[in-house]
């Protein structure tokens, strides 16, 4: 009996001997990745984001920080809060996306990039800054709006924030007093 198990081992080794290798010596190659893959890298549109922190209540392990302050612009029409911190701790992130699912106004969403390792841990801290720089490529994982559009994170160019929302957001629109004027005017009359 354990003649029968060398030579049926021996026999898969011999199948995978002759079959044409399927891995790829990465970085010089790379395999296609899915539009819907989950990064280590985030995409922020601070145009969209309201400070209001849905995010980061969502998240079950606590990573991201958020300093606002009142934005102090519109107060009447439910003004947004001012960001003053946005981090995201990439060392502790388990990839979820329970932070992107709670985002009501699409302003974060799971990014493609894989290649984020760092020798110190406290550089795997997304900050604002890096956020707000970086490019904006987003995942079409819980976006069925950019799937809808064939949007490839990989293969298209960065997404801008008009395009990534679910729906046009007249609310982002600059504050034009003129016209809030010339319509207070119209309902007097």
């Amino acid at each position: 009996m354990n003649g029968l198990g060398i030579i049926n081992g021996l026999i898969v080794t011999l199948k995978n001997f002759v079959r044409k290798p399927f891995t790829v010596s990465y970085p010089e190659q790379r395999i296609a990745q899915h539009p819907r893959f989950r990064g280590q890298e985030f995409t922020w549109y601070i145009e969209r984001c309201t400070g209001c922190a849905s995010c980061a209540k969502f998240c079950p392990l606590g990573i991201i920080r958020i300093v606002t302050h009142p934005g102090g612009q519109t107060p009447a029409e439910g003004d947004s809060y001012a960001i003053d911190a946005f981090d995201i701790d990439l060392g502790r992130c388990m990839y979820c996306g329970l932070c992107v699912e709670a985002c009501p106004y699409d302003a974060l969403f799971m990014g493609s990039g894989f290649e984020e390792a760092r020798y110190r841990r406290k550089d795997l801290v997304i900050t604002v800054d890096r956020l707000r720089d970086a490019e904006k490529h987003p995942s079409t994982w819980f976006r069925p709006q950019l799937e809808a559009q064939k949007y490839d994170p990989r293969k298209s160019g960065p997404m801008s924030w008009k395009g990534a929302g679910r729906e046009p957001w007249p609310y982002h629109l600059p504050h034009r007093p003129e016209k809030e004027g010339a319509a207070q005017e119209e309902t007097k009359a």
